[in-house]
Formats: C-alpha cells, structure tokens, sequence
C-alpha cells in the first residue's frame, strides 16, 4: 500500500518496510526500471506514469486495459486499486485490492498481503460492515504472527485503540495508542505516527483531559492531511476528530478542520464514500454559524446521496437537515426529517423535544428529553448534548428544579472537558436557571459570560438567545437602556437569521421606560408578567393554541393563566379580558 496520493511508484521500498524483506527488493507499488531509464513502453507502464503524476483516471483507465492482455502483478492490482479507489469507483477499488492480497500471498510476501488486508478492514469497520472488517484485520494478524519486527505489525494496534474507547477503557487505548506512535517514529510511517496520535488524544478527551488531548488531535489531522495519506486513512481520522469537535462543542476547531478538509477533499469524485461524512460535518459547522440556508442544502444533499454512504452517516444528515427546517419555523419538514433519522437508528434527539416545545406540546417535550437523558446514563459528553434542552423545556413548563439539576450537570461537565462550546452552554442554562429563581443580579455575571464565549465561537443564534436573556436580567435590575440595546440586538439578529419569533422574550420590546403603556410602576389587579403576556395575546384575538404556541406553553396552562385572571379581574369571557387589556395599556387596541 501506498504512504500518500504522490508516493512513487518506483518506491524500492515503502516507508517502514524491514530491511531484508521482498518488499525491499521488489516494492510495494511496482518497480519502474523501464521509466528511470527514459523508456515508456506499452499500456502497463503508461498506467504506472500515470498514476505517479497523479492523473488518477488515466492510470484507473491504464492499468483496467493492460489486465485485458495480460495478468496484473500484485503491486500493479494495488495500484489500480488505488486508482480506481480515487476516481470513484469503490466496488471495483474492493475487489482488485482483494486480487492484491491474493496475488501478495501467492508470491510469498505476507506484509505487503498484510497492509492489504489491514486497508479492506479499516474500510469496512468504518462502513459498519464488522463481520467482514473483523475477518480481515485477523487475516492481518495472522500474516504478520511470525514476521520479525516492523511497521507493519504496528496497524493492528489501530483497532486495539478502537475496542478499548469503545468500552470506556480510555487508559488502556491510551497505552496502546503510544506504542502505535512508537512504531511509527521508529519506522518513519506517517499513518502509523497519526493514528496513534488521534487515538491518544482521544483517550485523554475521554479522561476528562481535553487540554491534554485535542492538540494531539490537531497534530494527527495535520499529519494525515500534510504528508498525503491515503484517503481511507485520511477520512477515518477526519470522522474521528470531527466526533470529538461535536462531543465537545469545539465550534472554532471543527470549522477549521472542515475548511481544510474541503479543500482536500476537492480533488476526491463526490462518489468516494467520506464525501458523505464530509458534508455531515460541514453542514454541522454552517448551522451553528448561523448560514442555516446553505447548511440545510449540505444536509439535505448529503442524505439523498446514498451511493458509498453508511447508514449512520445517512442518518446524520437527516438528523441535521432536520434541525435546520426546526430552526426555521418549518416544523412539518423537520418532524419528518427526524422521523426518517429515527427509522435509520439515529436517536432524534434533542431536536426532537425541541420541535414539541416549538409546537407548545411541553409534556411531550419534557418526556421526550428526559427519557433521552435515561437512555445516555453514564455517557457524560452525550448527556451534556441534552442538557441545554432540558433547561430550556423544563423552564417552560415552571419545573425549577429539574432545570437547575440539568444546569449543574452541564456546568460540572463543561469544568471537566474545559471545551469553549460546552462552557458556554453551562454558562447560558445556568443563567437562565438563576433569572427564573429570582436571582437576576447573579444571573447577569454568568450570562454575560456566555454572550462573549459565544461571540468568540461566533455562533450568532445563540449569542441572540444569550442577549434575550441578558435583556431581561437588566430590565428585572432596573436598566431600561441596557435592556432595550440587548433586545434590539437579538432581535436584529434573529430576524436576519430567518428564525420565527417563538420565543416569548422576543414577543414584545420591554418598554423604553420600565413601565406600562399607562404609566403604572407595576402590573395591576397583581397580574404576573405570564398573565400580562397571556391577556395581550387574547386581546389580540388568539386561541389558547396560539397562544401556547407563541408562548411555549402547554395549552393546559393557558387555560389555567385564563382562569388565575377571570378571577383576579373579576371576569367571565375573553371579550371582557380584551376590553380590559386595552383599557390598562397592556395591549394596543385595534385600529379602525
């Protein structure tokens, strides 16, 4: 197997092969006796140049005639592998890297067959095809069993690294993923040395030590993409450290990384299986940046392009073009969007509690975000995923304390991993914890915080989320003008990003002065700022739905604020709350 898209084919050696070996004499890739001596000669050794320019489809082209007149080495069955593998053409890629690995053991060179092997099951491993994958990596190890040491008996630690972050034993992966990197200092192998590098870093991610842990992951991308890896190799650690971005919340890093990768990725066919990935990802990044337009066409290509794509990363896609029709208002297509993520195996949530509370259905939200939260027990970087919904729904329905429990866990969690994204989700669920419990003047702090880290991260949905808050700290403090500047802030931001005006902090400018439109220093007849939001909606001539829907709450609990202000105005019909609403300055009356 090749070390990188330009490796030489002429290679007497591939880098980390053991002196003394077949591979040192013959090469991995083929010799190339007859181009150093300036003689191009024939359909075979017209392929061989090709491939070496890099002119992917002549070679794929090339090397498929030259078979048609004569048998194909087993370096020259590699190469048009590798070939075919760049152009798009996996199914054809597959089977010549399996006649490779046939023809490698015929000819009695087990760490070239070996390399092979270890190449078709990282593929399928990644594929999610674990029969198939698992049966070659034992190939692999079987080939390389009474081999004496070299690089090559360093890959089979990649899935030893794999196994142990599985099933949480993050210092043994570790451990392993050290001895990996090793090997490959020893050898001079740059997938070796990159693997292990991502696989350390991971580790030490999953140890709770992230400062330790994602320049590790940096380095190995920088590796992997610097010294031209296959793409195989290549793709499987891009999807690695993106994972870890998304656990994390690392907005600033994964945007970077999928700029890159874009820009590597360019000269890959949409065809080639990580293409898929790649968009999952990138539309991920869009989102949170707030090009919702263009991160929904990513995500949405990225699903009905099903050719070489894996399931999971299908179900992503979805997952994602769903959330973007929620955040635009379009509930109907995102609830379809997560049901079809659903049907694939991805747990639709937290968007799908999300899109419940946007319906005014908060029963159905908070059991939906709570039995997600039961289902990832044990699993912190997945539960800290959910927390910001669970704040935000269980606000909504007045349940104080579970919202404080979830923003306690999320700020424990965040202090643990120390990521940017997840300390500023600790920071916004916490002050909005704070600002229901009365503590306005504790909550400003932390709110304050969460606006700059999000600035920083420029994630400008949720700095406008951030700036709702922060307007009604300083209007429950006293501070009018900063009030208003946050509210026209977010509310700018917000309509540029096309989001629906559904949060109710949103629905009406707190007033210039602090007070009513009448004047009054406070809410008359003991009417809460809920009902005084309730009555305006009824004057305006919306039913409890709507009004649920505009507020976020259940239609249950409009109707029982209704009922809370029939008594305290001494009313019996809507009409009469109207009147009264317009009367007090609580509402504009109609025109005309």
């Amino acid at each position: 197997m090749t070390t990188g898209s330009n490796a030489p084919v002429r290679a007497a050696r591939p880098r980390g092969a053991c002196a003394g070996t077949a591979a040192e004499s013959d090469g991995v890739i083929g010799t190339r006796g007859d181009l150093e001596s300036g003689e191009v000669v024939g359909e075979l050794e017209a392929a061989r140049s090709a491939f070496e320019r890099r002119a992917w489809l002549d070679a794929w082209s090339g090397f498929d005639k030259a078979r048609e007149s004569e048998p194909l080495s087993a370096d020259d069955q590699h190469t048009l592998a590798e070939a075919a593998w760049r152009v798009g053409e996996i199914d054809e890629s597959l089977a010549a890297f399996t006649d490779a690995y046939r023809l490698y053991q015929r000819e009695g060179r087990p760490r070239p067959a070996a390399m092979t092997a270890m190449l078709l099951a990282v593929h399928h491993l990644e594929w999610g095809d674990g029969t198939i994958g698992s049966g070659w990596m034992r190939r692999a190890h079987r080939l390389l069993r009474d081999e004496a040491d070299c690089a090559e008996q360093g890959y089979p630690i990649y899935f030893d690294i794999a196994s142990a972050l599985a099933c949480g034993r993050h210092d043994e992966a570790a451990d392993h993923a050290r001895r990996m990197q090793n090997i490959g200092r020893r050898y001079g192998d740059a997938r070796l040395l990159a693997a292990g590098l991502l696989g350390e870093g991971r580790a030490l991610v999953g140890l709770g030590r992230g400062g330790d842990g994602l320049p590790l992951l940096d380095e190995a991308m920088l590796t992997a993409f610097s010294d031209g890896l296959h793409p195989i190799w290549s793709g499987a650690l891009f999807c690695n450290l993106m994972d870890v971005c998304h656990e994390l919340g690392d907005l600033t890093r994964a945007a970077e990384w999928a700029r890159t990768a874009t820009r590597w990725s360019d000269v890959v066919p949409a065809t080639v299986p990580y293409r898929g990935a790649w968009r999952v990802h990138r539309a991920r990044v869009l989102r949170m940046r707030g090009a919702w337009g263009p991160a929904g066409r990513v995500a949405e290509r990225a699903a009905e392009d099903r050719a070489y794509v894996r399931v999971g990363v299908l179900a992503e896609a979805l997952y994602e073009a769903g959330e973007v029709r929620r955040l635009r208002g379009d509930l109907t297509a995102a609830e379809d969007f997560f049901r079809r993520a659903h049907q694939l195996g991805r747990d639709p949530q937290p968007g799908l509690a999300l899109l419940r509370l946007d319906q005014g259905r908060t029963d159905a939200a908070a059991a939906s975000v709570r039995a997600a939260l039961v289902a990832e027990a044990g699993n912190t970087l997945a539960r800290a995923r959910l927390h910001p919904a669970q704040v935000e729904i269980a606000l909504a329905t007045g349940d104080l304390a579970t919202a404080r429990a979830s923003a306690a866990e999320l700020d424990a969690t965040a202090a643990t991993y120390g990521s940017s994204g997840l300390r500023a989700e600790a920071a916004q669920a916490l002050g909005a914890v704070l600002l229901a419990d009365g503590k306005a003047d504790d909550a400003l702090a932390v709110l304050r915080t969460a606006r700059r880290i999000w600035q920083e991260l420029d994630a400008p949905y949720a700095v406008a989320r951030t700036r709702l808050l922060l307007a009604e700290a300083y209007r429950a403090l006293g501070d009018e003008d900063a009030a208003h500047l946050e509210w026209e802030a977010a509310c700018d931001r917000l309509r540029d990003l096309g989001a629906p005006p559904r949060d109710p902090r949103r629905a009406a400018a707190p007033p210039r002065d602090g007070r009513p439109a009448d004047g009054r220093t406070s809410l008359p007849d003991g009417l809460t700022e809920r009902e005084a939001e309730v009555l305006r909606h009824v004057a305006g001539g919306d039913s409890n739905r709507k009004v649920a829907n505009a507020l976020r709450l259940s239609e249950k609990t409009v109707a029982r604020h209704l009922s809370n202000i029939f008594t305290k105005l001494g009313l019996s019909s809507r009409t009469a709350a109207a009147a009264y609403a317009f009367e007090h300055g609580l509402a504009a009356p109609p025109r005309g």
